[in-house]
């Protein structure tokens, strides 16, 4: 007779069976706040049923299988011809087509899409983060494609559509199309101008022919890539079908794939060109001004990608304090335990009420606004996706000795935190980005001043912060060395003017104090004890 050692007792249940979008109250009142009402009904049945999808034990396992499973490159066929192929495990192809079916491609050419689909990314991502590159990528390349409307009337049709075709045949027989992205050369990385692959002109009108190579290619099982090159009249950027319209294989000759730190479940490739037949994007020598706007789409979805980690993160270390007991009380209930939750929780609400507020920048599309993300954008890329890696290893500190193992889901998101820091230009790119726009675009500095100073008045912290930042911005001596306490300083500024707006004021109260004013130390769980913290945390706890 088999005999128990012992009963299992104080240990939190999984979370799951529950509605990722609408247990997070800050992102629901971000989608209420941004999207035109008569919207609301749609938008937010559409996030709801994506949010139940994502917190099901089904598709969470997706998430799991995914990951576990990376892709496998397969260079030749059987019989020895080249192929350059890369092979998914099925979960991964589930979960791009609900991430395609719900809408993470089409923003461009839905009312409201990107606010809508920045809130579905947000959802997504805490399923499994991999699969959202290759749909990054295809929503981002649409502002490209749109410098030669030509090319525009031709593929965006395809790169919105919300159908997911994983067939690798001529994009014209597809349903829908997916884009990767391959600009970055050894000798070069974020220096793109130094790169050497070389584009030869070819009779046919608007065509080309690529060769060299390419140290990083975002997502290489793609229907087509944007891919800098130089050509007669100096660095341009090019399309280049994986099939050419014939049904004959584009040269794409993957080398390897990537063994990524985290990330796991997405490829990314090393490509040569010889003879690729590419077709011109823009005008020549204008490649990094044709690119700029599909650069700063991904930077966003950087943006996003880390608030959805966050809150993920967040959501774990909450509901496991919630349910865990320890000397005598519930973790949540213990005032440091409380302290380090509240703080975590507070990084999580400003980075997504930071990332809808753009998304909703997007949408408006009007001057101003315009301008507010040319220097919004990398200074949130700089600063929100640096938080990502210390808001999830102290969220699996939340957990003890579980949070480090594999099954609690923590590592994963420990590993793909640092990720979107990396990416699309990494810090020091973001910093010296924020300092072109406020030396070449005085109007970018005047969207940002207007912008917080809808706050001014409501908080005396963040109105000292804002007198400080002003005072920064005077002083030009040395400015890029100082250029990521700028950037720094320009996020953080801009994320309490719109909790001061439109957070509960226990939540401003903490972050002006902890943020703003200095009130705290510079690890999480060192908030002065005089705030609300029991507040912040239930308001962060999923339902």
């Amino acid at each position: 007779m088999a005999r128990s050692t012992h009963t299992v007792t104080n240990q939190p249940p999984p979370l799951v069976g529950y509605d990722v979008f609408t247990s997070d109250h800050v992102l629901t009142s971000a989608v209420e706040r941004h999207l035109d009402p008569a919207l609301h009904d749609e938008a937010l049945g559409d996030l709801s049923a994506l949010g139940q999808a994502s917190g099901s034990a089904q598709v969470q396992e997706w998430g799991v299988q995914a990951d576990e499973n990376p892709p496998r490159l397969r260079t030749h066929d059987r019989h020895g011809h080249r192929v350059d192929e890369v092979e998914f495990h099925p979960a991964w192809h589930r979960l791009l087509g609900k991430g395609v079916a719900a809408g993470l491609t089409s923003a461009w050419v839905r009312p409201g899409g990107h606010v809508r689909r920045a809130a579905a990314f947000l959802v997504w991502t805490q399923v499994d983060a991999g699969n959202l590159c290759p749909q990054s990528m295809t929503h981002a390349a649409v502002p490209a494609l749109r410098t030669d409307p030509e090319l525009a009337a031709e593929w965006e049709p395809r790169l919105t559509s919300m159908v997911y075709d994983r067939e690798l045949r001529p994009a014209h027989l597809k349903a829908g199309s997916l884009f990767g992205m391959a600009m970055t050369e050894k000798q070069g990385g974020s220096d793109v101008r130094a790169n050497t692959t070389a584009a030869r002109p070819l009779t046919q009108d608007g065509a080309y022919e690529l060769t060299g190579h390419k140290w990083f290619c975002s997502a290489p099982m793609s229907d087509g890539f944007l891919v800098l090159a130089q050509a007669p009249d100096g660095l341009t950027c090019f399309l280049v079908p994986r099939v050419l319209e014939d049904g004959a294989r584009n040269v794409f000759r993957l080398q390897r794939l990537k063994d990524k730190l985290g990330n796991r479940s997405n490829a990314s490739g090393e490509v040569e060109f010889e003879g690729t037949w590419a077709r011109g994007v823009g005008e020549e020598g204008r490649g990094v001004r044709t690119i700029i706007d599909m650069v700063a789409a991904t930077r966003l979805d950087c943006v996003l990608g880390s608030a959805g980690l966050m809150r993920q993160a967040v959501a774990q270390a909450v509901h496991h304090c919630t349910h865990r007991e320890a000397f005598g009380a519930k973790l949540a209930e213990k005032p440091l335990m409380r302290n380090v939750l509240a703080d975590l929780a507070l990084e999580s609400e400003a980075a997504t009420t930071l990332a809808l507020r753009l998304a909703a920048a997007y949408d408006d599309g009007g001057e101003q606004e315009r301008a507010l993300l040319r220097i919004a954008v990398p200074a949130a890329k700089y600063w929100v996706t640096k938080r990502c890696a210390g808001v999830t290893v102290e969220a699996a500190e939340c957990l003890g000795g579980n949070g480090y193992v594999e099954e609690s889901g923590l590592p994963r998101l420990v590993r793909e935190a640092p990720l979107n820091s990396i990416w699309e230009g990494a810090g020091n790119i973001q910093a010296l980005d924020v300092l072109r726009a406020l030396q070449r675009e005085p109007e970018a500095l005047h969207a940002y001043l207007q912008e917080v100073g809808r706050a001014r008045g409501a908080d005396h912290r963040l109105d000292g912060a804002i007198k400080n930042l002003l005072t920064e911005l005077a002083d030009l001596e040395g400015i890029e060395g100082r250029a990521r306490r700028l950037a720094e300083r320009l996020a953080l500024v801009l994320q309490g003017s719109l909790l001061v707006r439109f957070a509960p004021p226990e939540v401003a109260d903490a972050f002006c104090a902890s943020r703003l004013a200095g009130d705290a130390g510079t690890a999480f769980g060192t908030l002065p004890h005089t705030l609300a913290h029991a507040s912040i945390v239930n308001r962060a706890r999923p339902a």
